[in-house]
């Protein structure tokens, strides 16, 4: 059975979100025995090992000295306030309330091409932003009751928030610096310059972990984290970016909440209740009305 690029695009994005959906609750069960600082910096040293290594083997075109310098500072927006972020804000709140807040990437990206880029804002795009910020919203305001979840919940969702509007601003103010690159020059260089920004913040957690204690479990969730929700994903974005339209990669977003949310509720991690529903339900209009909206419409 043989696939057009088209299906390859469809299915390497299907599987990145699939993937990140069921990383949310591992990610979260890891911390339960190694912090989330300690987890972040095994992402970024062995992530950068893994893509030079592989830079190596299949030898893509260097980048330019001056997409080098650059390269620091997408590492910053792209790599190290988001995935750092996400990860502090998910030992605070629950798998759920992060993968809807993660949802709203499209939103956010979208606010910043209308800030940086001086794309047109149109009425249409601003509801869907009004209508998944209110999602949003909800999140943070709502108590969580009858179920264990940390005291900063509503902390956590904010800081997750932060992390996305990270990765919108480097998806908006960086594009063109992507597009130029190779996915695993671009990867090596920002997964390196991660690595060296976040090792003063992270080394002392790192050496405070009790390795002894460690299961095996614990290395499968850690391998888990870094191999297919960091490496493998982080190449598979790229190569549906260019077989499929952005409003269709954009509509994946809706299956990674699902998928934690049914892991996260299978596992006792989490409990399904009626705001977390109406949010989801917002956040994915606000998305699906920004990404169908059309520049002709009436601009604000």
């Amino acid at each position: 059975m043989t696939f057009s690029e088209n299906k390859k695009g469809h299915l390497a994005i299907l599987a990145v979100n699939i993937i990140f959906g069921i990383n949310t609750p591992i990610a979260k069960d890891a911390m339960m025995s190694i912090s989330p600082y300690a987890l972040t910096f095994f992402r970024f040293v062995f992530s950068a090992i893994i893509f030079w290594i592989l830079s190596f083997v299949f030898s893509p075109k260097k980048a330019e000295r001056k997409d080098i310098f650059l390269f620091f500072f997408a590492a910053i927006f792209g790599t190290v306030m988001n995935l750092f972020l996400n990860i502090v804000g998910l030992e605070k709140t629950t798998p759920t309330n992060t993968a809807i807040v993660v949802s709203t990437t499209p939103i956010f990206t979208m606010i910043m091409a209308a800030v940086f880029i001086k794309e047109p804002l149109t009425f249409k795009k601003a509801l869907g932003v009004a209508v998944g910020l209110c999602g949003a919203l909800i999140l943070i305001l709502s108590k969580e009751h009858g179920f264990v979840v940390p005291v900063n919940n509503s902390l956590g969702i904010v800081i997750c928030m932060l992390g996305t509007i990270s990765y919108a601003v480097y998806l908006t103010i960086f594009s063109k610096l992507i597009k130029r690159n190779h996915p695993l020059t671009t990867m090596k260089w920002m997964f390196l310059f991660g690595t060296i920004i976040i090792s003063p913040f992270t080394l002392k957690q790192v050496l405070s972990v009790d390795y002894a204690s460690l299961t095996i479990l614990n290395w499968v969730e850690v391998a888990y984290v870094v191999l297919l929700a960091t490496c493998l994903n982080y190449m598979l974005i790229p190569f549906g970016q260019k077989r499929i339209r952005p409003t269709t990669l954009s509509m994946y977003n809706y299956v990674q909440p699902i998928v934690t949310t049914i892991i996260a509720i299978l596992v006792g991690m989490d409990f399904l209740s009626w705001y977390k529903v109406l949010a989801a339900v917002l956040v994915f209009s606000g998305v699906y009305i920004v990404n169908t909206s059309r520049a002709k419409d009436m601009t604000i």
